[in-house]
């Protein structure tokens, strides 16, 4: 029986890996590879705040598991993982239901030889009253379609005349981190496209966007240098930016802040902080963070059991010669991904694995169509600021690159011009 190697999470990593290594040990039967999610279908994470603007069609983005399986010689399983059992060696997906609560897929159990968790993470709210309950989260596609919804059913409300509609919005974003503020200049665009489309009763001034950081400045994690920059363009594209002011309770109409500010808003998003799924800490004998992540050794073991990986932004991974983790990134889940594409064919193999060393590549934040900033680092060239056109370009090219180790050059090439030929014939905004 050939080794068993199951993936839990399909997002930006777990599908590189289980796509590179059914690509290998898959394809040449040396391992049978499952790659497990609770969704049928994977979209880019970084992308979600443009589906909440509605500048992405994720209809158009998303990629199906099944079909994605098929081509790359791994195993699909829909489900979302609930339990484990190291002594058996299985893990418990929970039972899937459709639309109207009839039972599609039953609970049931999975053999493993290697296990590799990559679940992600999502928002952390940090217990903040009425945060749950008043504000939208952009941690899934179904999430942010949600919210793009509300928007535009707040212009179409508006250009129906209602007597009762307020002909302007506002939209409070908690948390100047790169999605908070991709998020803030995404929608400044979408308020200018719907009036250009003709929901013009709310004209583009009258979006207010006050976006709220606990911390000094906006991009807390990233350097000042792109912090500066990204907040002076902010305030150019008229978006309200408040530092120092850490959100204390969300209300049904407003954000309160800790000094007592009242902040009213229409769409309310919680955007600061993450955290690993909850039913990490509750998984048999592994060791957590407080933030729920898996601890992990720098081969991206699991510190209690080496035959259970963990990598992304779930995963508690070390940095030699920092007091810090692993930064919770796409690159160092692509990075990781790598790794564990070789690491797993060396233990098969019965081989030693090699330790993961995080690489900075630079940073880069999208500012919409309007621009972009950021540097890119490298051997060769240090530290190299980057902004407009050239940055926006690169940030494009991240994207890009993550369809490559999916898809492969030629397939990546005919997505890139499929899309260059539609622009012609669909909206630039999504408008349903």
């Amino acid at each position: 029986m050939s080794h068993r190697i199951v993936i839990v999470g399909g997002g930006a990593g777990g599908l590189e890996l289980a796509t590179r290594l059914g690509k290998t040990l898959g394809k040449r039967g040396t391992a049978s590879v499952m790659l497990v999610d609770a969704n049928l279908t994977h979209i880019w994470k970084p992308l979600l705040h443009e589906v909440a603007a509605g500048s992405l069609n994720s209809s158009e983005d998303e990629l199906n598991y099944v079909a994605q399986a098929k081509w790359n010689h791994f195993e699909f399983q829909l489900g979302r993982m609930s339990g484990l059992d190291r002594a058996q060696k299985k893990i418990q997906l929970a039972a899937t239901y459709d639309e109207n609560g009839v039972e599609l897929v039953p609970a049931r159990e999975v053999a493993y030889d290697t296990l590799v968790i990559s679940v992600g993470s999502t928002t952390n709210d940090f217990g903040t009253q009425g945060a749950a309950q008043h504000c939208l989260f952009l941690d899934t596609r179904k999430q942010a379609e949600r919210f793009h919804q509300q928007l535009l059913n707040h212009y179409l409300r508006a250009h129906a005349g209602q007597t009762d509609v307020v002909e302007q919005i506002s939209v409070a974003i908690v948390g100047a981190g790169a999605t908070g503020v991709e998020l803030a200049a995404e929608l400044h665009n979408a308020a200018h496209e719907l009036a250009a489309y003709g929901l013009d009763r709310i004209k583009p001034e009258n979006m207010h966007i006050t976006l709220i950081e606990a911390g000094p400045r906006v991009l807390p994690a990233l350097p000042e240098r792109i912090s500066g920059p990204v907040h002076k363009t902010l305030e150019k594209l008229g978006v309200n930016v408040m530092t120092n002011a850490a959100v204390s309770e969300v209300t049904a109409d407003s954000l309160i802040t800790a000094d007592g500010n009242v902040i009213k808003a229409s769409l309310k998003v919680w955007a600061a902080g993450i955290r690993a799924p909850g039913f990490l800490k509750d998984i048999d004998g592994l060791e957590t963070n407080r933030i729920n992540q898996l601890q992990v050794l720098p081969t991206l073991q699991t510190t209690r059991d080496e035959n259970i990986f963990a990598f992304g932004d779930c995963a508690a991974c070390p940095q030699p010669g920092s007091d810090r983790n692993v930064p919770p990134r796409a690159q160092a889940a692509h990075q990781q991904a790598s790794l564990l594409a070789k690491s797993l064919k060396l233990r098969i193999e019965g081989k030693s694995l090699p330790e993961y060393k995080y690489t900075d590549y630079g940073s880069l934040i999208s500012l919409s169509r309007f621009s972009a900033v950021g540097n890119l680092m490298g051997n060769l060239t240090g530290s190299v600021m980057l902004e407009g056109w050239l940055a926006r370009m690169f940030y494009v090219s991240l994207y890009r690159m993550h369809q490559m180790a999916l898809y492969g050059p030629f397939r990546t090439a005919m997505l890139m011009l499929g899309s260059k030929i539609g622009r012609g014939t669909e909206p630039r905004l999504k408008l349903h």
